[in-house]
């Protein structure tokens, strides 16, 4: 709800604060008096297009601010707090312009990009000014009422649901089938690959292992003459060391019983003595082991080769890294099966979600549908109060392809001359006509829509009577359950007023400015009277005046 507009230095506006009825605020005034000034400065803090020409005076800065109540906004409340705003009770819109021209905005004092004070407004406040045919034209905004008429918004939430699940598994199915594609193309060139690896059958430390025994191989004739060299030192020979050690050892043994000292060395040359028998014994089994094998080295140096043919192939660093490389193509080929397996689960579950979601848009179009005539009918009663007696309000729905609004394509079509030839809205009704419509379809889906305060800008243009005193009662009847705003010329709307605010202009220092002041029952009576009869109305206006605003 709009609590309280301030302007300051806007047009010929020096400084104003003006409150608002949570009801039905009518404001009248003289033509020229500023009015529509008012609208323009509201619509400055909403978020219109700013310029210098809108600055009163040259030297001071331009400032409109708008507070608001907030509570029952779900949907602003979220997108506050995407862009890191508090929501507190109050909610201020501000617009400065400096001097230079340079415009900024402010939402609860946080500057904020023109998008976001444009976003924010549409949530709280509806303003509908003559020749504005941009919501009325807008497919969302008729299907909205279509479905708020035929109690299918919940329906549409629920749908909705659906179909995002819907659409999701078709993206999640279009990737996995791309990505099948690309797997396809290479599929072949991996399998050859693939079988490299698997005949090589390369084994993780089997480069080492190989290269070891190559080693040794390759200098067996060498280690065995070396080895026998040893061997033969040490067992055999005119003087074997293995004996002399032997003879040493006892000499020692017998000795130690002359000197103490003598029996632990006699202990250690011993031990000595195994050692060397032990490793005689081991040097002569790796003696016995190794062989000359020209054949094994040949099958050796050929599996290397062939190892580091692939190494090479593959760009890798060591054979090891084939055991990766190999594993690695096996995942590939594993997730390629993986991924069709959840290709054919998300196949299943698009199948099922379109069902459902079919199911449920067509319980939308049925109940749309059925709702047309209803809604048709109900239009071209109230077009009938308020002036337009010819005109008809015609509601196409075409039933097409599953989409995120269901399965229907709505378009309000409107003759307003009786002629039979309907026309899309913008074409055929004029600013008032239009503005009226707005009234009419507004006031039908009230109950069942979460809308924002509501502005209309002379929606009284080409009537006057009783087509005049069904606008004030469609717009009181609106009022009871939102905060409407309407600008008039019309004493039989002004005379449904909760709160009614006059705008006039007046001198203050030579200079002419537009100020705006709430009058009271007797000058709202008065006030009434006087757009009855002129400046100067007679005992008898004033009188139809009260009339007028006793029936409220």
């Amino acid at each position: 709800m709009l609590q309280r507009l301030l302007i300051q230095n806007y047009a010929i506006i020096s400084a104003l604060e003006i409150d608002f009825s949570s009801k039905l605020s009518i404001i009248t005034g003289e033509t020229g008096a500023g009015k529509s000034i008012l609208m323009g400065a509201l619509g400055l803090a909403l978020g219109n297009r700013a310029d210098l020409s809108q600055l009163g005076d040259r030297t001071k800065k331009l400032i409109v601010e708008a507070t608001f109540t907030s509570e029952g906004k779900s949907n602003l409340k979220e997108l506050l707090l995407e862009s890191d705003i508090e929501l507190d009770a109050e909610l201020i819109l501000r617009r400065e312009i400096a001097a230079n021209g340079k415009s900024r905005c402010f939402v609860n004092d946080t500057p904020v990009n023109l998008g976001l004070l444009q976003s924010v407004a549409s949530i709280l406040v509806d303003l509908h000014q003559q020749f504005d045919t941009l919501q009325l034209g807008n497919k969302d905004f008729q299907r909205t009422l279509l479905d708020a008429r035929s109690g299918s918004l919940h329906l549409m939430e629920a749908y909705t649901v659906v179909y995002t699940n819907y659409t999701e598994v078709l993206k999640r199915i279009e990737q996995l089938k791309q990505q099948i594609a690309k797997a396809e193309q290479e599929r072949e060139y991996k399998r050859f690959l693939l079988n490299e690896l698997d005949e090589l059958n390369w084994l993780e430390g089997e480069e080492k292992q190989l290269e070891e025994e190559l080693n040794v191989l390759s200098h067996a004739e060498q280690i065995r003459d070396g080895l026998s060299k040893i061997s033969y030192t040490l067992d055999e020979g005119e003087q074997p060391m293995l004996s002399q050690l032997k003879n040493m050892q006892s000499m020692l043994q017998s000795l130690s019983a002359f000197h103490t000292d003598l029996h632990s060395m006699s202990t250690r040359m011993g031990s000595a003595y195994l050692d060397l028998k032990d490793l005689s014994g081991e040097l002569q089994s790796i003696m016995n082991k190794i062989l000359v094998d020209e054949k094994r080295m040949d099958q050796i140096s050929e599996r290397l080769s062939n190892a580091q043919r692939l190494v090479k192939k593959h760009g890798l660093v060591s054979a090891d890294q084939l055991v990766t490389l190999r594993n690695g193509f096996y995942k590939e080929v594993e997730t390629l099966e993986h991924v069709q397996d959840e290709l054919d689960a998300c196949e299943k579950e698009k199948n099922k979600l379109y069902d459902q979601a079919y199911k449920e848009a067509n319980l939308i179009h049925e109940k749309r549908v059925k709702q047309v005539p209803v809604l048709e009918k109900s239009t071209k009663e109230l077009l009938a109060r308020v002036g337009m007696p010819n005109a008809s309000l015609k509601i196409e729905v075409k039933k097409g392809e599953l989409s995120a609004v269901g399965l229907d394509q709505i378009n309000f079509l409107f003759d307003a001359n009786k002629s039979g030839n309907y026309e899309p809205l913008h074409k055929v009704a004029s600013g008032g006509e239009l503005s009226r419509l707005m009234l009419i379809l507004k006031s039908l889906v009230a109950d069942s829509l979460e809308m924002p305060t509501l502005i209309f800008d002379e929606i009284d243009t080409g009537i006057s009577g009783e087509a005049a005193r069904q606008v004030g009662l469609l717009m009181e009847e609106l009022a009871d359950s939102h905060q409407l705003i309407s600008i008039t010329h019309q004493p039989q709307i002004a005379a449904k007023a909760d709160y009614h605010l006059y705008v006039f202009k007046q001198e203050v220092n030579g200079i002419i400015t537009t100020s705006i002041k709430q009058l009271l029952p007797d000058e709202s009576i008065m006030a009434v009277a006087k757009m009855l009869a002129g400046e100067n109305p007679s005992e008898a206006a004033i009188a139809s005046a009260k009339e007028m605003m006793d029936r409220n």
